[in-house]
């Protein structure tokens, strides 16, 4: 008979942060435990808010499904002697399974027979086997931190106030944190702090109700979309949308009532990020426009209580936002007292990393690199590249970043506007941030492009040449999200450019600070732009698949917008119905050169017909596929080589490679060299999967 599965955890307020991974957590985790314990069960649903976790399983079978093993024994010639008796081994076999020698069969393997036994297995109670499971199920829900409390040794988010385990209308017996489970959940913790009764999923979903608590999260989140829409219309205005923002108040209520707050207009003067940074950040308000866009001297924070005196809430949230405003309203106005060219020499003082030096000495390596970068792609620009490289770092020592970090990049190209630099060098300023989140925008300007390559590979060389490489648990540098930044700039901009040249000048600038050879930390951070590139190529909406993104790299990932669009063309060309021929041949040759023959070809030596023809229509394919391949045109350069695939055959059906001779055999071990020279140009084909 299948049951509801119903658990909660009755917390003190959970991190917002910490809920939905929670939650994710504890959804795949006891799939996982009712799969391995054969439980059947039904498609599991899980939901909570700041104060409880909650996890429903429908269609739960009430026992194990039975089981019936097969267990080899021992070889049939080892368990009976000659008379046809049982001997010791068979019987200590039977004895060891819990069966008798006559339960014994004789099963057919490919190694000949053997014993054989069928152990039945009846099915647990699942009511046993989730009672002993939950302490452990709940003391391995993940958090970024745990804590202690009282004098427990046990951790969790938050402590934990209660704990309701149903298996139907039975309560699952278990204890955790010196709570026992039981059938009683709590309402509201201010509005409604009554103890409320379980039976099952969607009554008490009613009662939470009634008891001031929202649980679903997508219901919470409607009601505090429409609350604050409903609420900024009141002053005409709308929300500015910020699905994080909202996203993030969702887990910080249980039961959402949206106010109106109204702060001073000699707020507005400062600059739109500045002010919704704080209306967001430290307040987690929502800001308003009005219908053209422009910021309102207005907010709509959520509270978790319905207050009795509305007015004097609001303005108790102005009062706090207003502080904040001040704040920001001094340290704009003192940064503008400074120039930023000022302002860069400030940063002598500020240490980037010890073994690293100070922000001003990785500004000077990261302009030179940016200026280089400029030189080869945009001369023209090298002059603006080099202004906004020299001043990109100023905002981090004005007051404003340093009350509101966040804002680097932004306030410096505000900054920059205010001292009348060009909007190029100002926008630059910005733009060398990005991307500066996953999947964010990258640079809309060559200038912020090329700063932002100098300054991640600056970091990327400077972190490996130290020995600061990241681990599997930690990457305090970001270096994959910078090293998958350089590889996305260089290919939405796109940009051709060598990635060993600016790895090398790089790590020439670095050459006082290495505490290893610049070729082993050069070899190192090649490696893990390669793996990076194949990580990103794999994410693709037409990612090839990783045997073809191996081979396709394999070439060399030195100009990264060549290497992707290789990769792509080669993903194309294996779907061809006739490719698993061609790539056949083409690791026959590849092979059957233990070590490459480099001497020339030479036409005099050939004994078969189908010696020259290789070699000519060989000599065809090179011209070709080098014209091809100087356009990058891959998909052409692999219809080249793919005419070579009769050829190839004809040659190995008609001429023995190693000959007696060795001239003769040395001669055709190079044109086979040349062969497969020519499809390396493209890729490796050995590393590519054929059925």
């Amino acid at each position: 008979m299948a049951k509801t599965l119903y658990i909660e955890i009755g917390t003190e307020e959970i991190p917002a942060g910490y809920i939905v991974p929670a939650l994710e957590s504890m959804s795949l985790r006891m799939v996982r435990f009712l799969d391995d314990n054969r439980i059947a069960h039904g498609e599991p649903t899980v939901t909570g808010t700041p104060r409880r976790l909650v996890l429903h399983v429908p269609g739960v079978a009430d026992c194990q499904q039975a089981v019936r093993t097969e267990v080899i024994g021992p070889p049939k010639s080892a368990a009976y002697d000659a008379q046809g008796k049982p001997t010791k081994a068979a019987e200590g076999f039977a004895k060891g399974q819990g069966a008798s020698v006559g339960d014994l069969t004789i099963k057919q393997t490919p190694k000949g027979e053997y014993l054989c036994v069928f152990r039945e297995e009846a099915g647990l109670a699942a009511k046993e086997i989730l009672e002993k499971m939950l302490p452990d199920f709940i003391a391995k829900i993940p958090f970024p931190k745990s804590m202690h409390w009282s004098s427990y040794t046990v951790t969790f988010a938050r402590p934990i106030q209660w704990i309701v385990a149903l298996f139907a209308q039975e309560v699952l017996q278990c204890e955790y944190a010196h709570v026992r489970s039981g059938k009683k959940s709590m309402g509201h913790r201010f509005m409604s702090p009554v103890w409320i009764e379980v039976n099952d999923l969607e009554g008490h979903r009613e009662n939470l109700r009634k008891n001031r608590v929202i649980l679903d999260i997508a219901e919470r989140r409607e009601l505090i979309r429409q609350g604050a829409a409903t609420a900024a219309a009141g002053v005409g205005g709308k929300v500015l949308a910020d699905d994080e923002l909202l996203d993030e108040i969702t887990q910080l209520v249980e039961f959402p009532q949206p106010l109106v707050g109204r702060f001073e207009d000699k707020y507005l003067e400062l600059p739109p990020e500045l002010l919704i940074t704080v209306i967001k950040k430290h307040q987690r308000y929502f800001a308003l426009t009005d219908g053209a866009g422009v910021l309102l001297p207005y907010f709509v924070t959520i509270s978790n209580t319905v207050p009795r005196d509305f007015a004097l809430v609001e303005a108790g949230n102005a009062r706090v936002v207003r502080a904040r405003l001040e704040d920001a309203r001094f340290y704009y106005r003192e940064d503008q007292k400074v120039t930023l060219d000022n302002r860069v020499e400030q940063l002598k003082g500020v240490v980037f990393h010890s073994k690293i030096g100070t922000s001003y000495e990785k500004m000077e390596r990261f302009s030179e690199l940016a200026v280089m970068l400029a030189e080869k792609v945009a001369p023209d620009l090298a002059p603006e590249v080099r202004r906004a490289a020299l001043l990109c770092k100023a905002d981090l020592v004005s007051g404003v970043v340093s009350e509101f970090p966040e804002l680097q990049g932004i306030m410096g190209r505000t900054y920059a506007r205010l001292q009348g630099e060009p909007e190029a060098v100002a926008e630059a300023i910005y733009e060398h941030y990005l991307p500066n989140r996953s999947g964010g925008p990258v640079p809309s300007r060559i200038e912020g492009s090329l700063i932002s390559i100098a300054d991640k590979i600056d970091t990327i060389a400077a972190c490996f040449g130290v020995g600061m490489l990241p681990t599997g648990t930690a990457d305090p540098f970001a270096l994959r999200r910078q090293t998958l930044g350089i590889i996305r700039i260089v290919l939405e901009t796109p940009l051709r450019i060598s990635l060993a040249e600016i790895i090398d000048r790089a790590l020439a600038l670095l050459s006082g600070k290495l505490t290893q050879p610049a070729e082993n930390v050069k070899r190192d951070i090649s490696a893990f732009f390669e793996g990076r590139l194949q990580h990103y190529l794999a994410t693709l909406d037409e990612g090839a698949s990783p045997d073809v993104i191996e081979a396709a790299l394999s070439v060399g990932i030195d100009d990264l917008l060549e290497a992707v669009q290789r990769t792509k063309a080669l993903s194309l060309f294996t779907a061809r119905p006739d490719f698993g021929d061609l790539a056949a041949a083409v690791k026959r040759v590849a092979n059957i050169i233990k070590a490459p023959e480099t001497a020339p070809v030479d036409a005099l030596l050939f004994k078969n017909p189908a010696e020259g023809t290789l070699f000519d229509e060989l000599a065809k394919a090179e011209a070709e596929v080098g014209s091809r391949l100087a356009r990058s045109d891959f998909a052409g350069a692999l219809e080249s080589m793919a005419r070579l695939k009769p050829m190839i055959d004809s040659f190995f059906d008609t001429v023995l490679v190693m000959d007696k001779d060795d001239s003769v055999r040395r001669n055709r071990l190079a044109l086979l060299t040349r062969t497969r020279d020519l499809f390396a140009r493209v890729a490796d084909f050995r590393k590519i999967q054929t059925p």
